[in-house]
């Protein structure tokens, strides 16, 4: 069967002050692969699948270096797993004034403003990580640096005004750009997939942080690449809890220019709480899910500064609560009423998991994360629909849970949290 895939969006903040992480080479025939990950440097411009000429580039913040690479890793399997890096975001002049530089906690710091030299995703743990409790060990894998401040949508060059900072010589006043150009990252990136792998027969589009939006905001342009292929796709720590005003402000998500894809986030006025429902109803054959803490304390401090300044999403003045409000809320809703869609909510206040040896212990909310991610991309059956039975028509497809009457292999793929975590806080 072929799977026209249209799907997700992208939206707002992460100060995921996590950096990157690296690829590699990939064909997806039957032959091994060399498990080594391979570096692209300095890729050129290319036409991208919308059409348009795109050239990669980092930010481009004065003093750093603005050449982008991303990473390659060749497989076993006839799969493939996408992955977007995070690091934050930068939409006006006091986030762009302030990269994570590495400097001490008291300096605030918004966005990775480059490709840092050290990154090795063979060094990587989490899905990056060779362990039998590994859905996507033996997978292809792109790895996809974030240097752009734009969570991976933007296609702009902006002009800010410096506020200061208190190390970099940049003194209050001084004009400078940040290239927002994450979008075109992506389309040089997918342009050499698409010359580079043959088409898989699963795809995982995955990211943490600002990551996350990226792949929720840019799967569709893989779902077109590879319209016959399966796709799953998560965020992980990536909820979208913004406001009305800061999605459609310039500064604010405009800055950036973003590049959804219209035919599934229609004029991309979409609020960032629901771009991943957006996603999940656009293609009722894949797979898309959500991992976050009910507490996140990077995504509620951005979170804080959008409140503070561009005004609230909910009712609460406390902003971890009106945060958790919102998001536990979205979860709920779309749990309930989107048979492609599932959480995973564990206790806590941290940020992010594909990249953290957490990927393996995690169990708060039952079955290990590790378990959980092997049962979204793993072996299916069919599921109920309504009053109809739909067979999977691939002997490893996949599909939902609450809908899903009978597997023939593999563990249910649930909607999963930890004891209360569902339940939204008071406002206090």
């Amino acid at each position: 069967m072929t799977l026209l895939r249209k799907l997700f969006p992208a939206q707002a903040l992460l100060l995921a002050a996590t950096l990157v992480l690296p690829l590699a080479a990939m064909a997806t025939d039957s032959k091994p692969g060399d498990g080594q990950w391979q570096r692209i440097d300095n890729p050129g411009p290319v036409r991208g699948i919308d059409g348009k000429m795109h050239t990669a580039t980092c930010s481009g913040y004065p003093g750093t270096d603005p050449r982008f690479s991303f990473w390659t890793r060749q497989g076993k399997s006839r799969n493939l797993a996408i992955y977007f890096e995070g690091g934050g975001a930068c939409w006006d002049n006091l986030t762009c004034t302030l990269p994570v530089a590495g400097l001490p906690a008291e300096v605030p710091q918004f966005f990775v403003p480059q490709v840092p030299p050290d990154t090795d995703p063979s060094k990587m743990d989490g899905i990056f990580r060779d362990d039998p409790a590994n859905p996507v060990r033996d997978w292809d894998m792109v790895y996809i640096p974030y240097c752009t401040g734009d969570i991976h949508t933007g296609s702009a060059r902006k002009e800010y005004t410096s506020v200061g900072h208190p190390v970099f010589p940049l003194p209050a006043g001084t004009p400078f750009a940040i290239e927002h150009r994450g979008f075109d990252n992506f389309m040089v990136v997918l342009d050499w997939v698409r010359r580079n792998v043959k088409s898989p027969r699963k795809i995982l589009v995955a990211g943490s942080s600002a990551g996350g939006y990226g792949a929720t905001a840019n799967a569709p342009w893989v779902g077109l690449t590879f319209p016959a292929s399966r796709m799953h796709v998560l965020a992980d720590a990536s909820q979208g809890v913004t406001s009305t005003a800061f999605d459609n402000s310039n500064p604010g998500r405009k800055s950036w220019n973003p590049q959804f894809a219209r035919w599934v986030f229609g004029d991309g006025t979409v609020p960032g709480v629901k771009l991943m429902r957006r996603l999940a109803q656009s293609d009722p054959w894949g797979r898309y899910a959500q991992f976050t803490t009910p507490l996140d304390a990077v995504q509620i401090g951005f979170y804080g500064l959008i409140k503070r300044n561009y005004g609230p999403a909910g009712s609460c003045p406390n902003p971890a609560v009106d945060w958790n409000q919102q998001a536990v809320s979205q979860m709920r809703r779309d749990a309930a009423s989107l048979f492609n869609y599932r959480h995973y909510l564990a206790a806590g206040n941290y940020h992010t998991i594909l990249r953290s040896p957490q990927f393996y212990t995690e169990n708060s909310a039952g079955p290990t994360f590790a378990a959980w991610l092997t049962s979204m991309v793993g072996p299916r059956g069919g599921y109920w629909w309504g009053s109809a039975w739909r067979a999977d028509d691939e002997d490893d497809g996949a599909l939902a849970d609450s809908v899903v009457s009978t597997q023939r292999h593999g563990a249910p793929w649930r909607n999963e949290a930890c004891p209360g975590c569902l339940v939204t806080l008071p406002c206090q």
